[in-house]
């Protein structure tokens, strides 16, 4: 029982429910190693006792908790000794103006009531009852007068109502509390002051999905870049009125080796919190046109290599090669750094090492001593798997040229971002870029070495076995610390979400629940060996809505597979769209077989597509080629007639459907309708975004990735192609006629009246 108490204390679960009515006990083993990944022995009764004995004391001697979240109408749970004087102060810095303290030292006459948010006017606030005879002060238009306030609590000990009040009364940022108790006790707090919800999308709209690196125009090196990710947002916001361009993560990959090429998925990368320069438009840097001399000659040269891979691609179906598209553009970016920066430049190049900071620093450091060592940096010498130690200190003196060289390509990428995006919304989009935050980093990547304090040790994170895979799911991603982020304020998290919402109009999170729970498994063991931790789930969608408020974003919750109940219904009520794909809503109502769902009885808090890049293309769906690919690479369950005929019902329902809602007028047999009237179904659910993957656009029939597979399949290295499997450009892609066919329909269809929807299950 000690040891299910100590588990339950930290958020580690000792069951978990892999279905309705059936419970699976986990290992003692894995709750063992769990709990000592978050730095708690509970290997032996007696160090178990011990552990609680510790946890209870600091609760006792604690005056405020790790990190206190608020927002309107959801008090702090704050428990603090009666006379205890609370100050805030504000993430700017500002001093409190002398002379003022009148005005900014708020008592309640116990508790303070209000009537709920605090609406325009001024609220007095009475002078205190209390020994130390604080001034009262007022509340106008539900702002502080300074900053800084001191509140009082009733004699039970609850913070009085007051206290919420002033707290949500401060504008949203990342705060201190600060708790001075009446035996002369101290202590101080991150304190998050979050807004109630998301930022909501400007209108209905619709837009693309594409994999960025499958996007070669006729001036790309190899792989899609920032330079035709900005064409892209142009054209189709002009001409085809789409308000958005979802992409995959662009976040920096483990670089590769002569042994071991990059691994070219976007969702295992070494840093989530700077993009990755090999996205970079090499023209497009300004210093590339002041090339001179022999630079210049080589850099044609490049150039031209460059167009032949290029071409090698999109003509003669070589699969994308990022190593080989690195190694032109490093070498192409030597020769540009040369170039010396105009003093306008220089100036937004320091302005951009001073606001990314340490950081920056960072990542950079461990880019350059990769470049040395290799990036398993568990195997560097000298004490530099410590980012902290004197000969990482050392280190960064000896390497300041490489530092700064990856200093400044991560500029470089950040204001080509910022181009981009400034094109999308110049073309009128109300969103433009949609980002993707992928779930989790490669243990041997910057940010597991820079941040090592919030990284579970010996981690990591994945799946428990359910109906799709009985032995569960290990993805190879530390997860973060609870209690090291909360310690922190959430600041890391805060920090990777404000990098990625610099250049979006909204974030796409991958596995979204991950903000709730997410399952670990100890490292060695199998997946089914794992178990699930709990995270303060509060406190991870307050610092999400907090940044999301500051960047004016929308929040896309990738929400498919399990969910545990309620987690749906929290992220809706705080403004976090879902991501509902067509061939996965069906009424699953325990009656029989699932129907799919009417178009009316979609949500309208979501990303609605017909298909991800995880799944078959609309084509291959449609045809059962998926099938046949499946049945190639040997990943079928059952005989390859009845996964055809299981498949051939399912597509069957769907098209009847369509057919009975006057949406395929062209009749069965017609591919091409088919994938049209897919997305006029689409557009008849009350969706707030309508996605259309890019490729389905042009019949594209291969998945970009194909779960399961390794080496069998060429995951993320495939260009986007027409029906018949020939690569496409950027070009031909905006001239294809089976494109304009499905855009102009999508775009002509009158917007969805959001009074039609109907909740899940009404």
């Amino acid at each position: 029982m000690g040891r299910a108490r100590l588990a339950e204390l930290h958020g580690v679960a000792t069951s978990y429910d892999p279905a309705p009515g059936r419970t699976v006990q986990v290992p003692e083993d894995t709750v063992v190693a769990v709990l000592a990944a978050l730095g708690v022995d509970a290997s032996t009764p007696r160090s178990v006792r011990e552990a609680l004995d510790r946890h209870d004391g600091r609760q006792r001697d604690r005056l405020l908790p790790p990190c206190v979240v608020v927002r309107p109408g959801k008090a702090p749970r704050l428990s603090v000794p009666d006379g205890t004087a609370l100050r805030v102060r504000p993430e700017d810095g500002a001093p409190h103006p002398p002379g003022r303290a009148a005005a900014g030292a708020l008592w309640a006459d116990g508790p303070l009531k209000v009537g709920g948010p605090l609406k325009k006017g001024a609220h007095e606030l009475k002078k205190g009852a209390h020994e130390n005879g604080a001034l009262g002060g007022s509340l106008t238009n539900g702002v502080l007068p300074d900053g800084v306030f001191t509140v009082g609590v009733s004699a039970d000990g609850a913070t009085a109502d007051g206290l919420l009040t002033a707290l949500t009364a401060l504008p949203p940022g990342a705060h201190t509390l600060l708790a001075e108790a009446p035996d002369g006790r101290r202590a101080s707090a991150p304190l998050i002051v979050a807004p109630d919800r998301m930022p909501l999308p400007p209108a209905r709209s619709h837009g693309f999905l594409v994999q960025l690196y499958s996007l070669l125009s006729a001036r790309s090196w190899g792989m899609g870049d920032l330079g035709d990710l900005a064409d892209l947002a142009a054209w189709s916001g002009r001409a085809l009125g789409a308000g958005f361009v979802q992409i995959n993560p662009l976040h920096a990959a483990v670089p590769g080796t002569p042994a071991a090429p990059t691994d070219p998925s976007p969702y295992r990368p070494s840093s989530r919190r700077f993009p990755d320069p090999v996205h970079l438009r090499i023209e497009d840097v300004p210093e590339y046109a002041h090339l001179r001399g022999r630079a210049r000659v080589r850099a044609d040269q490049l150039l031209a290599a460059a167009a032949a891979l290029r071409d090698s691609v999109l003509r003669e179906g070589a699969l994308i090669d990022r190593d080989a598209v690195w190694a032109l553009k490093r070498e192409a970016l030597e020769l540009v750094r040369a170039v010396p920066l105009s003093p306008g430049r220089r100036a937004a190049y320091c302005d951009f090492l001073a606001e990314r900071g340490q950081a920056l620093e960072d990542h950079a450091l461990w880019c350059a001593l990769a470049e040395t060592h290799g990036p398993e940096w568990r195997t560097w010498p000298d004490g530099l798997a410590d980012p902290r130690s004197a000969g990482t200190a050392r280190a960064r003196a000896e390497h300041l040229d490489r530092t700064d060289f990856h200093c400044w390509l991560a500029w470089l990428t950040d204001t080509q971002l910022a181009a981009a995006q400034r094109a999308a919304r110049e073309a009128g989009m109300g969103i433009g870029l949609v980002h993707d935050l992928a779930v989790g980093v490669h243990p041997s990547g910057a940010d597991a070495w820079a941040l090592q304090d919030v990284f579970a040790s010996g981690m990591s994170i994945g799946a428990p076995p359910d109906a799709f895979n009985s032995r569960g799911q290990d993805w190879g991603l530390p997860p973060w610390r609870p209690d090291a982020l909360a310690a922190t304020g959430y600041a890391p998290y805060r920090d990777l979400l404000n990098g990625l919402l610099r250049h979006a109009g909204a974030l796409r999170i991958d596995h979204v629940m991950g903000l709730f729970r997410l399952w670990w498994v100890p490292e060695g063991r199998e997946p089914t060996e794992g178990c699930y931790v709990r995270y303060d789930a509060e406190a991870m969608l307050g610092a999400l809505a907090l940044e999301a408020h500051r960047a004016g974003a929308v929040v896309i919750g990738e929400d498919l597979g399990t969910v545990e109940p309620g987690v749906r219904e929290e992220l809706e009520r705080r403004g976090v769209l879902g991501t509902s794909v067509m061939w996965f809503e069906r009424n699953y109502n325990g009656t029989g077989a699932a129907r799919p769902l009417a178009p009316e009885e979609w949500r309208a808090d979501c990303l609605a597509t017909v298909t991800t890049h995880d799944l078959p293309s609309t084509a291959a769906r449609l045809t059962g080629d998926h099938v046949e690919l499946r049945h190639r690479l040997g990943l079928l369950s059952r005989p390859l007639a009845e996964e055809r005929a299981a498949d051939a019902v399912e597509v069957a329902e769907w098209l009847g459907l369509l057919g009975r809602l006057g949406l395929l007028p062209e009749g069965p047999g017609d591919e091409e309708a088919a994938v049209k009237a897919v997305h006029r179904f689409l557009l008849r659910t009350p969706a707030k975004m309508v996605g259309v993957w890019l490729p389905d656009a042009v019949g594209d029939r291969r998945p970009q990735n194909l779960p399961g597979t390794w080496d069998q399949y060429p995951n993320w290295r495939l260009p986007i192609a027409d029906a018949e499997g020939r690569p496409m450009s950027l070009e031909e892609l905006v001239a294809s006629p089976r494109l304009r066919a499905l855009m102009d329909e999508v775009a002509l269809l009158a917007p969805c009246d959001p009074a039609r929807a109907v909740r899940r299950g009404s």
